[in-house]
């Protein structure tokens, strides 16, 4: 009874992907004179994937036009610097492709070394003592121009061809409970700084843009502080599962902290706040270090086309253009180990079809 089970489930996958594909094949050549509704079809990867096999190539093979580099600040400078991201960068440029710096980048905009030279740049914990272990104080005017300062330092040295920034605060951080922060939320608290290196930023790139990212603890939309013109949505949901699209409301989410009507809900919560023909959804489809428990050797990718598409319904419903996708330990090993790559030629084929 489980094997014809098996089997009628298996079957009903394979003809729903058939039907998507066929009316994705449709849709594309009766509107081949239109452009795809998704203006961002993008990629974020390590530089250690970056270095080790030719990207570019891959993203024009697939139709892929936005590269995220990734993971510190001070990695992906050590890369660009380097003749092979030298190289990387000529080769997106004459294939047209931008390229973004999507970077955790908390730790090196303030230092944790400054601790001891000023204590109150840094965050007050739940007991009033203040610790280096996350972020800064976001009532700190040192800690802000601090901040601000090496934002525009980093700008200068990683330009985004796009003019979109990416400088996020530490994940699933606690925010500061000093007295003039407590009241405030974890993204009020990320507004007040992101606010601030905007400002800086668009001192070496008057074009540019901030994300402010929506992760853990940051999911919960600002309340008190307002974003400035230019500050961004980009929405990380890293809590949901893949296996199930996010229109499956009662899917309880990756080892269930967050069902998929949560995530729903706190991303219109978000575009209440932030408007959505400037956000970025920040997607986990491609990230194979995610599937693989953040340790190697990776797994080969588990991919659920059918997922994909109706997840791209749910955002164009809300008005979202640019999406991207995790895609680290897409390496030269990856690729050998698994060179037939499904989910990424359907990633690229139908971002590129899409209306």
């Amino acid at each position: 009874m489980r094997r014809f089970r098996f089997i009628a489930v298996a079957a009903a996958a394979l003809l729903l992907s058939i039907l998507v594909w066929y009316c994705l094949d449709v849709k594309s050549k009766a509107r081949g004179d239109k452009e795809s509704w998704f203006r961002m079809k993008g990629v974020v990867l390590s530089v250690d994937d970056l270095a080790s096999v030719s990207w570019p190539e891959i993203a024009k093979k697939y139709g892929i036009n936005t590269i995220g580099t990734h993971i510190t600040p001070s990695q992906v400078r050590e890369f660009i610097q380097s003749a092979r991201g030298k190289e990387f960068l000529e080769k997106c440029d004459s294939y047209g492709i931008d390229v973004e710096h999507q970077l955790h980048a908390m730790g090196e905009l303030l230092p944790r070394s400054l601790f001891e030279k000023d204590s109150t740049m840094f965050r007050m914990d739940e007991s009033g003592r203040r610790v280096p272990d996350f972020n800064c104080c976001a009532h700190s005017e040192a800690a802000l121009e601090t901040i601000a300062s090496n934002a525009a330092v980093l700008a200068r040295a990683l330009p985004a061809t796009n003019h979109r920034y990416y400088y996020w605060l530490d994940d699933n951080s606690l925010p500061c409970f000093c007295p003039e922060c407590r009241d405030l939320n974890a993204s009020d608290q990320a507004l007040l700084i992101e606010n601030r290196m905007l400002e800086a930023i668009r001192s070496v790139d008057p074009q540019a843009s901030l994300a402010h990212l929506a992760y853990q603890h940051t999911m919960v939309p600002p309340e008190k502080v307002k974003p400035s013109e230019g500050i961004f949505l980009e929405f990380a949901p890293i809590e949901r599962q893949w296996d199930r699209p996010l229109k499956d409301l009662d899917a309880p989410g990756r080892k269930g902290r967050m069902s998929h009507k949560t995530v729903l809900e706190m991303l219109d919560a978000n575009l209440k706040v932030f408007p959505p023909e400037s956000a970025v959804v920040l997607e986990y489809w491609l990230d194979v270090s995610l599937a693989s428990g953040w340790k190697k050797p990776a797994v080969d990718l588990p991919w659920h086309p059918e997922v994909f598409v109706s997840d791209l319904d749910v955002y164009k419903g809300r008005g979202i253009r640019n999406v991207t996708s995790f895609a680290v330990y897409m390496d030269s090993v990856y690729f050998e180990s698994f060179p037939i790559q499904k989910g990424l030629s359907d990633y690229g084929t139908v971002l590129g079809v899409y209306r």
